[in-house]
Parts: C-alpha cells; structure tokens; sequence
C-alpha cells in the first residue's frame, strides 16, 4: 500500500540516498563570506564544465547568489564535519578557516575546490538551482571525502561496533 506524501517522509526517504558533502561560499557586497552546507551539488556537463547547486529561497546563501554571479563550491574531506555542520548553522568552538583563489573565499583544507560562474537559474519548488561554469578547479589526490546519509555526517573510515562501515 502507498504512503500518503509528507514532507518528513520524503526527507527520510531521500536522505538513504548518500552524497558527499559540499559547502557552497560566495561573499556579499561589503565582502563578507556567506556559506551554506549542501549535498544537493550535482556535476551537469563535461563541454562545457557545469554543476548545479540547488539552494533553499529561504537561505542567506540564496539571497547572496541572487546578487552575485559566482560562487565557490568545496567538498569536504573526511575529517572536516566541524566545518560541515558550522555551515549547517550549527557554529562550533573553531571558526572556518579561508584561502582565497581569485578574490573568491574558498574552505582551507577542501579536498577539491571549485570557482564557477553563474550561467542559469531554475526555480524548482521552495528551490533554486543555480547552475555554474567552473571557472577554476583543484583538488587532493587520494583524499577521501566527508559523506551524509541517514541524517548523519560520516567519514567512510568510521565504523560501528562490530566492524561495519557507517551509517
């Protein structure tokens, strides 16, 4: 029998689906770093290089794309969940540390990093997506990265109790 859609149900059950994790920086007019965790990045194309970032209108981060034409995506690496949850507007004890590349703030010890120029913007639902071509890419070798599923944020070196990688 079929479950009757809710929003809870459709997070819990989209949340199985595990995906790196990634934070979104762009800066405001005055300069400010605005940021924001999202595992809702997805590569686009190879010719030209796109991805798309899909972004809550209810978001800073929102508002800031709306004003900006480029944003900085970095993908965590797996010992950086301080850094994810800071920009899941749960900040910590330890500040992000930055480097720019370009005039553009981009998450010290990222282990890929990506400079992108925003082309396109769709609104999908209570979402944007914003669509960008890199510009500028770098990244770590051999680094793994830092992996939500299940509502958690994970390295794929943990394990539980008996051996089994988590979640």
């Amino acid at each position: 029998m079929l479950k009757l859609m809710d929003s809870r149900l459709f997070r819990t059950v989209a949340g199985k689906f595990p995906s790196g994790v990634t934070v979104i920086t762009t800066t405001s007019a005055d300069g400010a770093v605005h940021g924001m965790t999202a595992n809702g990045f997805i590569s686009v194309s190879l010719e030209p290089p796109l991805v798309l970032v899909s972004v809550g209108e209810h978001t800073r981060t929102h508002q800031r794309l709306t004003e900006n034409d480029r944003y900085a995506v970095n993908v965590l690496g797996h010992e950086q969940k301080p850094v994810a949850l800071h920009f899941a507007g749960r900040p910590g004890e330890v500040a992000p540390e930055y480097e720019w590349i370009e005039g553009h703030p981009f998450i010290k010890g990222a282990i890929s990093k990506m400079l992108c120029r925003i082309v396109d913007r769709h609104k999908a639902g209570d979402h944007t997506l914003f669509i960008g071509e890199v510009d500028f890419v770098e990244h770590s070798p051999g680094e793994l990265p830092l992996v939500f599923s299940n509502g958690q944020l994970f390295s794929p070196l943990e394990r539980d109790e008996q051996g089994r990688p988590l979640p």
